[in-house]
């Protein structure tokens, strides 16, 4: 049995079919009240999903997913697959159980392959978006939703997110340098490497640089990928690769209960 929390002071025992029900209910409600007759996806911004939720249920206990196409099967199988990874743990009173640091790291390099530490560190914290130190189900699904069916205008939030490491707003010189260092494949060479990142960085800055400030805004980033589709992660690989993401999908939406050990 695991606790899902309805608010401040109140915690509730449930089952794991009855958390299921519990986190897809306002899913439930709001896709039955806009489903097209013979319709099985539709398409709910955050102010819609929330319509179906009552009584002040926390982040925990449903899905807050905005301008994504939401598919009910996937977003439960995503539930699902989440407390397979938590594993049987018992939820206490203002205790969210959720995804650790270093487990959610593991689920990256594993499943989805990446292997920059810097990168997976500004995964989950794009992920953990309460900065709790833990991924709950909520962020876990609304995450994954940008990685599968997230729009370019959606991965482009998430990636700036990710590559502002500093949190300031904008991705500067050393920002770039830190995050370059990390994934340029070390060659043995007689040119001073540090010369050759801060070579490529001015050569960055003049490509995606518009308004010429020294550094890179939100807008600056997104009109450079919008020319151009590869500067998405342009500092690192911080999104699933297409095989990866086919992989995942077809191991997890076919049953989530079979996904291999992370």
């Amino acid at each position: 049995m695991n606790s899902v929390c309805l608010g401040k002071d109140t915690a509730l025992t449930l089952g794991r079919s009855q958390q299921l029900s519990v986190a897809l209910m306002g899913v439930n409600l709001t896709m039955d009240a806009c489903r097209r007759p013979g319709a099985a996806v539709c398409k709910l911004t955050c102010a819609e999903l929330k319509l179906g939720i009552k009584d002040g249920l926390n982040a925990c206990c449903y899905i807050c997913i905005f301008s994504f196409t939401v598919n009910k099967f996937e977003v439960k199988c995503l539930i699902s697959l989440f407390y397979n990874l938590v594993g049987d743990v018992t939820e206490r009173q203002g205790v969210v159980v959720g995804l650790d640091r270093n487990t959610f790291r593991n689920i990256l390099h594993v499943t989805f392959g990446m292997t920059d530490d810097m990168i997976m560190d500004r995964v989950f914290r794009g992920f953990d978006k309460d900065n709790d130190g833990c991924v709950s189900v909520s962020e876990w699904v609304y995450g994954l939703s940008v990685f599968l069916r997230g729009t370019l205008e959606e991965k482009m939030k998430y990636c700036f997110e990710v590559f502002d490491l500093n949190g300031d707003g904008f991705i500067s010189k050393e920002e770039m340098v830190h995050m370059l260092k990390n994934s340029l494949l070390k060659q043995p060479s007689e040119e001073d490497p540090d010369e050759g990142i801060k070579d490529l960085v001015e050569i960055t800055l003049k490509k995606m640089d518009h308004d010429h400030d020294g550094k890179l805004s939100f807008p600056d980033y997104e009109a450079a990928v919008r020319e151009e589709a590869l500067l998405l992660e342009a500092f690192g690989p911080c999104l699933p690769d297409p095989k990866s993401q086919k992989e995942f999908e077809a191991q997890v939406f076919k049953d989530p209960n079979e996904f291999g050990e992370v």
